[in-house]
């Protein structure tokens, strides 16, 4: 064990060492999170390093074993390095959850001063491709190096798992989530937890506790944008989302058939009610290239510009068509197969329309715009 001065020494420096290794889940250092729980260096110069993991199975165990193991090694004057380690107690996650929730339970997006740009994705009606815009808008999104969250709020009919290839369900720190991520972006999904198959049951106030628990129970950390993948319609989940995170901007997702774009405009109108912004407008769906490179209007024309117009008279809450993208048979198969079409084919005209989209919904410096902020007037001369 230690007991010169020089020794002492290499401990400190590989403590600082230490610092730059980050929790692949919490994405923070481990001496940050209390995960560094002995450092010794023998009269051999043999380092011996104890890390705390926050769970006993935990799946990122080896991988935070080997990059403490090669940021210790890079402290001169060691032999070699050995790292153990042992699962937090239930003291020491409690602990770690406190802190990561700062001490007491809330919605982070909804703490004063979050700058983090919320996006509710909605259609009037399914099968408009909604799901499909959002898993591609936040891949896109994350390879613009951005900070990127996804909640799939379609309880009943989640997809964002498959979307993204996630199998895995998310570590549980105490009562505290740890999203998976996939393409750089955290998901959460009840789909997670919900055998194949299986369908999910549950009225109103079950959907709107399982939203709550998504923005509250996970570390999403510093996220840059957090999307919401709504179910279609105007329901209950739509309120909730109102509710819970009111500083979230309404997207509506539908296609140029004018049917869809009746539906859609509902959903604008509840932006109205409920006092949200829309963001945007996407027409989905909007034409399909030809081999002979005519493009084929298959569900008609106008339906973005009618939801648009139809918005017009609602103030500063007014929709834009914001982008249009194409019918691709790639963009489905890459949904199918957990690879958002933005990352294989960037370059195809419906990934290129998304990428596009992404950038204009994100180009401007998150803001404390639409937020209540502690205002004092002191009195003039």
């Amino acid at each position: 064990m230690t007991t010169q001065h020089s020794h002492d020494e290499r401990v400190e420096k590989i403590r600082e060492a230490l610092g730059g290794v980050m929790d692949p889940e919490i994405h923070q250092p481990i001496t940050d999170l209390g995960m560094v729980d002995e450092i010794t260096v023998d009269a051999e110069g043999v380092a011996r390093v104890q890390v705390l993991v926050t769970i006993e199975g935990c799946p990122m165990r080896d991988r935070i074993e080997r990059e403490t193991a090669e940021a210790a090694a890079t402290v001169p004057g060691l032999s070699r390095v050995e790292v153990d380690s042992r699962a937090m107690s239930e003291e020491q996650r409690r602990e770690l959850t406190s802190r990561l929730r700062q001490g007491r339970r809330q919605i982070p997006f909804n703490k004063e001063g979050s700058l983090t740009r919320i996006f509710a994705v909605s259609s009037g009606k399914g099968g408009v491709g909604k799901s499909t815009v959002t898993a591609n808008l936040a891949a896109a999104m994350a390879a613009q190096g951005l900070r990127v969250g996804v909640i799939d709020a379609d309880i009943h009919g989640f997809s964002m798992p498959g979307m993204f290839g996630i199998t895995e369900q998310p570590t549980k720190v105490s009562d505290l989530l740890m999203p998976p991520q996939a393409h750089g972006v955290a998901v959460m999904s009840i789909g997670m937890f919900v055998p194949e198959g299986q369908a999910v049951g549950g009225r109103g106030p079950k959907m709107h506790r399982a939203i709550e628990q998504f923005a509250s129970d996970v570390y999403w950390g510093d996220l840059d944008v957090l999307l919401l993948d709504l179910p279609p319609g105007t329901g209950d989940v739509a309120i909730s989302v109102a509710q819970l995170l009111p500083g979230a901007k309404m997207l509506v997702v539908t296609t140029p058939q004018q049917s869809a774009a009746a539906v859609a405009e509902r959903v604008g109108s509840l932006a109205t009610a409920t006092g949200q912004e829309i963001a945007g407008v996407v027409e989905n769906m909007a034409g399909l290239t030809l081999p002979d490179g005519t493009v084929m209007d298959v569900f008609g024309r106008g339906g973005g510009d009618r939801v648009a117009r139809t918005r017009a008279g609602a103030g500063r809450r007014r929709g834009r068509v914001v982008g249009r993208g194409a019918v691709e048979p790639a963009l489905r198969e890459g949904a199918d197969a957990g690879g958002p079409r933005v990352l294989a084919e960037r370059d195809s005209p419906a990934a290129a329309e998304l990428i596009r989209i992404a950038r204009a919904l994100t180009h401007q410096p998150r803001g404390l715009g639409g937020m209540k902020l502690p205002l004092s007037v002191s009195g003039g001369r």
